[in-house]
């Protein structure tokens, strides 16, 4: 039996694929996050064009001509949404300091022993370490206690433990209130003083994206509180720059390190699978003061996550 054109099983087919992706798609253009599945499927949007090439290929073998339209409309919008979010604006005024920064989290503390021999190899200036609970906090503060003596922690155990490491003198601030600790400090980088402050909201789960939500508020409150002074912010996000309540973070000024780097699209999470599929949900997060030299994702066994260390230098603001 032969079916004409535009029927068959082939339009159900690419009609369903096309629809699953033009609802994660139409929240993307909306800039909104929705509710789930929306806010995880918003995480990988770039791997959206496999469903979306399945879809194209079941029209065209079905000659269901609307469907090819319809395809190729989701595919220019996936193709348009993958370009980098942001503005970028290099600082004008003289370099004032240069240094390394840090972030990993190191699930449940299961990282950390992994996580010492990149601190020592990587030299950072600065350190945010997420899921440190009892244990991973007690080993790097006695594995650096002469490396780095000024120290701002959230203790507690399983993955509501942080911990901020430094070489340069830190003055406590309140931090970000959260269900997972993130601690904040004002850094005096040689005479100059950073806001840094430690960034882990809770995950989109499903039940819990309201919660996800008002966090990631939270910290956008904080990067817009005080727009003038150099900042830092840097931490697992549980989000990506495909996701609206991330970008307002963007929008209050800041702009993310490792894009700066060419680096906008490289999975930080799950690293097990980076390599082939995941989500660039890792960031350090700067103001304008900052230029940015380079940036790396590593691999750390027991964790989830690959840490991010990047080069940055302040600048005199114009």
């Amino acid at each position: 039996m032969t079916h004409g054109p535009g029927r068959g099983p082939g339009p159900w087919s690419a009609g369903l694929l096309l629809a699953g992706v033009s609802v994660v798609v139409g929240c993307r253009v909306a800039g909104t996050d929705g509710i789930t599945p929306v806010p995880q499927l918003l995480a990988f949007l770039p791997w959206l064009l496999v469903p979306t090439g399945l879809g194209l290929l079941c029209a065209l073998l079905a000659r269901w001509w609307p469907g090819l339209v319809w395809g190729v409309a989701v595919l220019g919008l996936l193709a348009w949404y993958m370009e980098p979010y942001g503005k970028t604006s290099e600082p004008g005024g003289q370099p004032l300091a240069s240094l390394r920064v840090l972030t990993s989290n190191v699930e449940f503390g299961r990282g950390t022993p992994a996580l010492v021999p990149r601190i020592r190899r990587s030299h950072p200036d600065l350190v945010f370490v997420e899921e440190c609970e009892y244990t991973c906090r007690a080993t790097l503060e006695r594995d650096f206690a002469g490396t780095y003596p000024h120290r701002r922690a959230v203790a507690a155990g399983g993955s509501h433990g942080s911990l901020v490491l430094s070489r340069f003198p830190l003055k406590a601030t309140a931090g970000v209130p959260g269900v997972m600790g993130m601690p904040g400090a004002v850094a005096d980088v040689r005479g100059h003083a950073v806001r840094v402050q430690l960034a882990h909201p809770m995950p989109p789960l499903p039940g819990q994206v309201g919660l996800w939500k008002r966090e990631l508020g939270r910290l956008r409150a904080f990067a817009a509180a005080d727009t003038r002074a150099p900042t830092i912010l840097a931490g697992d996000f549980n989000a990506s720059q495909d996701h609206a309540a991330f970008r307002r973070i963007l929008d209050a000024g800041l702009t993310d390190a490792a894009r700066l780097a060419g680096h906008d699209r490289t999975p930080s999470w799950p690293s097990r699978t980076a390599s082939v599929i995941g989500a660039q949900i890792d960031h350090v997060l700067l103001s304008p003061d900052f230029s940015v030299a380079g940036a790396r994702f590593l691999r750390l066994t027991g964790t989830d996550h690959r840490a991010l260390v990047v080069d940055i230098t302040l600048h005199q603001r114009r």
